[in-house]
C-alpha cells in the first residue's frame, strides 16, 4: 500500500493515475487547502477503483497515526505543502510551519509504524541561479524566497535521517516546470485565484477568465530574448514517481525534467498554433529574482531509472486547455 500525501492536488492526482495503472494500492491523506474533493470521483472515473481518501492535515500526528493503523503502509510519496512563491515570501513562517511541521510529523509516524520508504517531492528552486546549464544533481544548493527554502531544508531532514538511520530508503525529486493534464480531460491543474504559473495563466487568457498575458521581460539573452524553462508534462513526471518506487534503494536525487528550455514566447506559440486561439499578450519588465534561463540534466534519472519524458510541448498544450474546457 502507498501512501500519497496531498494526493488530490496537481501532481498527486496524476500520480495515482499511473501507480494504479501499475497495480499499486493507493491510500490518500489531502487537507483540501489546495485541493477539491470532486477529484475523488473524477480519479475513480479514470481508474475504475475506489481510493481511500482521509480529509486530514499531515501535521495532526493522532490523525496520522490512525491512517498507519487502518493500512500497511510500505511507501510514502510524499507531495503535501503550500507551493506559492509569492505567498511564501508575504507569509514565511506559515509556510515554514506547514511544510515543515508535517514533514516532520510524517517521518515521525513512518518511524513509529516501521515504514522506511519515502520519495519526496522537491523542485528546481533548490539550485537557485545556477551558474551553468544544464542543471547537474551536484551543483550548489540555495534558494531566493521561503516556499524553496522549505523544500531544501527538508532535502536535509532527510539526508541527516538517513545518516541516522539507514534501514530508510529515500529518493528526492527535483522537478522542474510540470504542466499539461491528463489526457482524460478529467484532472488537470486548477489553482485558486490569479494563477502563478504560465501555463494556467495563459489558459485563463484563452477562456477569457483574464484579459491579458503579461510576458515579463523580453531582453534576456535567450532564443528570443523571453525567458526559458524545462516543461515537463505531468502524466511524463507522474510516471517518474512509479519508476522511483521500483528502484529505492539508499538515499537517491534526481532531477525531472525534458533536459530541454522553452522559452515563454514558444510556449504561447506552440499554444495558439495546436489550440487554434489567439492569446492577447503584452511585454512588461522583468520580475525581480527571474533567472534568464533554466533547464535540467536527466542523464541520472534515465541512467538509474529508466526515465526519459515522452510527450511533447504540443501535448501539454493541447492537454491543459482541453481539462479546462471540459471543466469550464
Amino acid at each position: 500500500m502507498i501512501l500519497v500525501t496531498g494526493g488530490l492536488g496537481y501532481i498527486g492526482s496524476h500520480t495515482i493515475v499511473e501507480l494504479i495503472k501499475n497495480n499499486y494500492e493507493v491510500v490518500v491523506v489531502d487537507n483540501l487547502s489546495n485541493s477539491k474533493r470532486e477529484v475523488i470521483d473524477k480519479l475513480k472515473k479514470i481508474t475504475g477503483k475506489d481510493i481511500p481518501v482521509y480529509i486530514n492535515d499531515l501535521c495532526d500526528k493522532k490523525a496520522l497515526r490512525q491512517i498507519f493503523q487502518d493500512n500497511i503502509i510500505d511507501s510514502v510519496i510524499h507531495f503535501a505543502g503550500f507551493k506559492a512563491v509569492g505567498e511564501s515570501v508575504e507569509k514565511p513562517l506559515m509556510y515554514y510551519r506547514n511544510n515543515i511541521d508535517s514533514t516532520l510529523t510524517l517521518l515521525e509516524v513512518m518511524e513509529e509504524f516501521n515504514c522506511f520508504n519515502i520519495i519526496f517531492s522537491s523542485s528546481a528552486t533548490v539550485y537557485g541561479s545556477p551558474k551553468s546549464l544544464p542543471i547537474k544533481e551536484d551543483f550548489p544548493l540555495s534558494t531566493t524566497n521561503p516556499y524553496g527554502s522549505t523544500k531544501l531544508f527538508i532535502e536535509q531532514i532527510l539526508k541527516d535521517l538517513y545518516t541516522s538511520n539507514n534501514k530508510f530508503n529515500i529518493t528526492i525529486l527535483r522537478y522542474f516546470n510540470p504542466i499539461g493534464a491528463d489526457e482524460s480531460g478529467l484532472i488537470g491543474e486548477d489553482p485558486r485565484g490569479i494563477p502563478n504559473n504560465l501555463m494556467p495563466y495563459i489558459v485563463k487568457v484563452a477562456t477569457g477568465e483574464l484579459e491579458i498575458l503579461s510576458v515579463f521581460g523580453d531582453d534576456y539573452d535567450t532564443v528570443d530574448g523571453t525567458g526559458v524553462r524545462d516543461y515537463i508534462h505531468v502524466t511524463d513526471l507522474a510516471r517518474g514517481h512509479v519508476l522511483s518506487l521500483k528502484n529505492q534503494n539508499g538515499l537517491r536525487i534526481y532531477n525531472l525534467g525534458t533536459g530541454h528550455g522553452t522559452s515563454v514566447l514558444e510556449l504561447v506559440n506552440t499554444f495558439e498554433k495546436v489550440n487554434n486561439i489567439k492569446i492577447n499578450k503584452k511585454i512588461v519588465p522583468r520580475r525581480p529574482g527571474d533567472i534568464a534561463e533554466c533547464f535540467a540534466s536527466c542523464d541520472k534519472a534515465f541512467k538509474e531509472l529508466g526515465f526519459k519524458a515522452e510527450k511533447t510541448i504540443e501535448d501539454m498544450c493541447r492537454d491543459a486547455y482541453n481539462y479546462v474546457k471540459n471543466n469550464e
